[in-house]
């Protein structure tokens, strides 16, 4: 197997130029269009467009946004590529486990053929009906409330962090999800990563363009707000953690990633006070 890999322009997007040029010269068997740190919405029907001109089939990986989907509050995939995969435990906030969706009845066949009995034995049937569950409650009214506050979260936290002097990779968020260029700060993904955890709060050192960081130090993290969200915070709560992450990330070290141990305790009790009008079940 061959795989190409497209980019992005300098403004953070999927050069899907770039994507038609490679296409057209690769002459590729599959177009992969799925992401886990994109914070933008996919030209879908762009690459059906691209795919078709070369024969590609389109494959689309919606793990990290399918509630946005499900929700009605992203562009969906599916009217757009031969197959669609996710994971449910994202988003959907489903139990761990995956979907492969298809409407070629052909390829769906031989999906099923690879997965079992290629590569899956017994059913995970207590799995199955905690993914039924999860379907279930992405149905409702309510679920699009949360995702959309889930969506409004994630724009305040991203315009907070951008004022508090890091960059987010293409400006800004369509979707759940941003990637913080910590390049302005000169720190890396993996001091951040590390300071902030001790502080109790929970972030991924990531990879951004161009990055000439190794792969398990890079220049960024990554931030999402479905987690928070579920606890029942809203923008202004999200306001207050963003100014927790600021405190901690202005008081690193560049040069060799230390914190002050007496601001981390500070967010640190910051972060438990937050939380306690925010219990994760009645009684906590």
């Amino acid at each position: 197997m061959n795989a190409v890999h497209y980019g992005l322009g300098n403004d953070g997007i999927i050069d899907m130029n770039m994507v038609e040029d490679i296409a057209t010269r690769e002459k590729p068997k599959l177009i992969l269009a799925g992401h886990s740190a994109y914070s933008r919405h996919p030209d879908f029907e762009a690459f059906r467009d691209i795919a078709d001109k070369v024969g590609a089939k389109l494959m689309v990986d919606m793990a990290h946004f399918a509630g946005l989907v499900a929700a009605g509050l992203h562009p969906s995939p599916l009217p757009y590529a031969d197959v669609v995969t996710s994971t449910t435990h994202k988003t959907l906030r489903g139990p761990r486990g995956g979907i492969v969706l298809s409407n070629d009845e052909e390829l769906g066949k031989k999906i099923n053929s690879a997965v079992f009995p290629g590569l899956q034995g017994g059913p995970l049937m207590h799995v199955i009906a905690a993914k039924a569950v999860a379907f279930g409650e992405a149905l409702r009214p309510d679920f699009k409330v949360y995702i959309q506050q889930v969506l409004d979260n994630a724009k305040r936290l991203a315009g907070d962090l951008k004022a508090g002097g890091v960059d987010i990779v293409s400006g800004g968020t369509d979707s759940h999800l941003m990637l913080v260029d910590l390049r302005p700060k000169a720190l890396t993904g993996k001091a951040v990563e590390i300071a902030l955890g001790r502080a109790n709060i929970t972030c991924n050192k990531n990879g951004v363009p161009n990055d000439p960081q190794k792969p398990m130090v890079t220049s960024g993290i990554r931030l999402g707000t479905p987690a928070v969200t579920t606890r029942g915070l809203k923008e202004d709560d999200i306001s207050k953690v963003a100014q927790l992450i600021l405190r901690v990330i202005d008081t690193i070290n560049a040069s060799d990633g230390s914190c002050d141990d007496a601001v981390e305790a500070s967010v640190r009790a910051d972060v438990a006070q937050l939380l306690e009008r925010f219990p994760i079940y009645e009684g906590a």
